[in-house]
């Protein structure tokens, strides 16, 4: 039985893990065009620019939530970070 405590926990955990996610991101400065590019090693094809860090992480963040909610939905596994894990794994 998943008590409301359990929904309280559960719901904690996912902007915990992009929290998290984002404390390994990478920036690097492209020079042909003064942006930055962020990634997150790991989430293979998850990227974003923007034109300081504090844009491409803001976008990176929104990026991450779609890519981590899109695998889950699909069943594709999900990086774990710090010790959290966002797959579903099946009860038998």
């Amino acid at each position: 039985m998943v008590t409301a405590r359990d929904k309280s926990l559960e719901s904690l955990r996912f902007p915990t893990y992009i929290r998290a996610a984002l404390a390994h991101a990478r920036y690097e400065p492209i020079e042909e065009d003064a942006t930055i590019f962020a990634t997150i090693p790991d989430f293979d094809g998850l990227w974003a620019i923007g034109d300081t860090r504090e844009a491409a992480e803001k976008e990176l963040a929104s990026v991450l939530e779609g890519w981590v909610l899109l695998g889950i939905a699909h069943h594709h596994p999900i990086p774990i970070v710090d010790g959290i894990d966002l797959n579903v794994h099946a009860v038998a």
